[in-house]
């Protein structure tokens, strides 16, 4: 049996109960053709961030999923909260008088690469307070996911998360943890004894091999071995195009992924993570789980946008049907 299905997750997910998130949503503005922002003529405005990407696609999978967050209180906090809202997320947004919304901008300096820039530091995002979570609201979810963004992007948004985590246990509501490691928010150093304690208190942790590393301070495998060892439940390794692994209790579960033609990878491992998190809540087994994983990473990356092309289920059965095999290795 599942960690999920231990805690009962499964039984409330069914039940309607949701998947919380909490972390930044910025407005995003996307070059609309390949080439330096240095030249190119127009952009494209939208929203996006880590968590609220993980509930959309959730969203779009039939799982309910509720985002909490701050945002300023101008018109691209307007817009985050529409989006989502558009989306089918139950939004809890606090709007922020003293703090402007986060943007990103994000270039394609040539038709199959992409660059991000950030201007984040003391967003109304960055100002997260662990009082911005009502009681109840993540002691009624199914599941609470977190990730290692929000917890780097400032001291009060880390207290944050780990007040979530603290209520989530507290209340036998299982904890996800994408470590989603960002460079640009602190160095290894600074930034590994954060996360690793993050990864020792959830029930599933996600991450790639250069992020288990990071928290393991060893090889991957390794660092799997020793979160399992210490009560971690579950530890699922992104490889991108590889595919995707899946460490629960003594088995090792792998799954191919898919050829594609990427048009943008961000995004990506969001889609993936709603797609296991979503098999999981379905009572499926790590196998299954990885699969839905690994087509919804491949197929957010066939259309721009951070979270624009996370599928629905009739979407995942349609990429199916024209040819989307694993690849054989």
């Amino acid at each position: 049996m599942s960690v999920l299905a231990e805690r009962g997750a499964v039984d409330r997910a069914a039940a309607g109960h949701a998947v919380v998130t909490l972390g930044e949503t910025m407005a995003l503005a996307r070059a609309t053709e390949a080439g330096s922002l240095r030249h190119v003529g127009s952009l494209a405005l939208g929203v996006g961030g880590a968590e609220s990407n993980v509930a959309i696609a959730l969203r779009r999978l039939g799982v309910a999923a509720g985002w909490a967050g701050r945002v300023g209180d101008d018109p691209l906090g307007q817009r985050v909260v529409r989006e989502l809202r558009a989306e089918g997320v139950d939004v809890l947004a606090t709007v922020d008088p003293a703090a402007a919304t986060g943007l990103m901008l994000k270039e394609r300096p040539t038709a199959a690469t992409t660059a991000v820039y950030y201007y984040r530091a003391g967003s109304a995002g960055s100002r997260l307070h662990p009082d911005d979570m009502p009681p109840g609201w993540i002691e009624d979810a199914a599941l609470l996911h977190v990730t290692g963004i929000t917890a780097l992007i400032s001291p009060t948004a880390r207290d944050a998360v780990h007040a979530a985590i603290q209520r989530a246990r507290a209340a036998g509501v299982p904890v996800s943890f994408d470590i989603n490691y960002r460079s640009a928010l602190a160095p290894p150093p600074v930034a590994a004894p954060v996360l690793r304690e993050l990864a020792e208190a959830a029930d599933l942790v996600f991450g790639g091999e250069d992020e288990l590393e990071l928290i393991g301070g060893t090889d991957a495998d390794a660092a799997a071995t020793a979160l399992l060892a210490g009560g971690v439940a579950e530890v699922i390794v992104k490889r991108g195009a590889a595919g995707a692994t899946a460490r629960v209790g003594a088995d090792t579960v792998d799954a191919p992924g898919f050829r594609i033609d990427p048009v943008d990878t961000v995004g990506a491992g969001d889609a993936f993570v709603a797609g296991y998190l979503s098999s999981r809540l379905a009572g499926d087994d790590p196998a299954t789980a990885l699969h839905r994983g690994n087509t919804c990473g491949a197929i957010a990356c066939l259309t721009p946008g951070d979270w624009e092309a996370a599928p629905t289920l009739r979407e995942i059965e349609r990429f199916h049907r024209a040819g989307g095999d694993p690849v054989q290795r």
